[in-house]
């Protein structure tokens, strides 16, 4: 007597695995670029931070869009990572009250390839919140 899978079952077995492959690579497409998007946040959070040093410096008198090079002293290469480089980051806007804190915004622009194109990281009176366009 021979033993083995009858062809049907072995199409049943291709059918299931590609079931499982048409389901599984847009998730993990979603996590990538999910881990890579963590590296521009990250970096976003240190632009926040030299943000708020410069704003306790300065008090009201700080630069409406401050460059990350020249007002917030970051070198050329500081904010480069494995996908975001420091091109990625600009300060668009901010404002510095005592009161009511600091107030500003941070765009991050993704590489190619990396959805979606820009987050922004919205700062008002000391309270951050991100957004997706």
């Amino acid at each position: 007597m021979k033993r083995g899978f009858t062809l049907i079952e072995l199409m049943v077995v291709v059918l299931i695995v590609g079931i499982l492959a048409a389901v599984a690579i847009p998730l993990m497409q979603g996590r990538i670029n999910a881990a890579k998007w963590s590296e521009g946040k990250a970096g976003a959070g240190t632009v926040m931070t030299a943000l708020r040093a410069y704003a306790a410096e300065r008090g009201t008198a700080i630069v409406a869009a401050p460059a990350l090079v020249a007002d917030l002293g970051f070198a050329a290469t500081d904010l480069t990572g494995t996908y975001f480089t420091q091109g990625s980051y600009a300060v668009t806007a901010a404002s510095y009250d005592p009161a009511a804190g600091l107030d500003a915004v941070i765009t991050v622009t993704a590489p190619a390839g990396i959805t979606p194109a820009t987050k922004v990281l919205t700062i008002a009176n000391n309270v951050a919140t991100w957004t997706e366009n």
